[in-house]
């Protein structure tokens, strides 16, 4: 419930509506009552869901303060860094490993697979033709003659 405290407004009063985003000013726009739309803080509030007055709040807030110094705690936080970094390499390159155990074996069975496909570009066609071994060896598929008579027709 809105009241007024004056009469008329003055022609110089025009408020300045700012939105955290677009989303808002749409429902704004839209007359949308923030206490029904569930993903406002006020609808948070009026139902119950608002975590501020919640004692696990309070418990989360103290565990981000800072705590006192203590220079026993530092120093043996300082003697653990290089045992930690030094776990923390070895993990890396036993992960690494692992990642690359088979991958010197794929590189060579790629390998010979593309020699086989392109050796008439390493050897002669002349010394391919002499020597059939060299050669991959020919596959021949079967065409049934209706098949081609139906690819003539649409090549037509």
């Amino acid at each position: 419930m809105l009241v007024l405290l004056f009469d008329h407004i003055p022609s110089t009063w025009n408020p300045i509506f700012r939105y955290s985003r677009s989303k808002c000013h749409k429902n704004f726009k839209m007359k949308r009552n923030p206490r029904k739309v569930k993903w406002t803080k006020a609808y948070r509030r009026v139902h119950g869901k608002d975590m501020t007055q919640d004692s696990t709040f309070e418990f989360e807030r103290k565990r981000n303060r800072p705590e006192r110094y203590d220079r026993n705690l530092a120093e043996s936080v300082h003697k653990a860094i290089p045992k930690i970094d030094k776990i923390r390499v070895t993990r890396e390159e036993r992960h690494h490993k692992n990642r690359m155990k088979g991958k010197k074996e794929k590189l060579q069975r790629e390998a010979v697979k593309e020699l086989e496909q392109g050796i008439s570009l390493v050897k002669a066609p002349s010394v391919l033709q002499q020597d059939p071994s060299l050669t991959l060896p020919k596959i021949k598929v079967k065409v049934s003659q209706q098949q081609s008579e139906e690819n003539h027709a649409m090549e037509e």
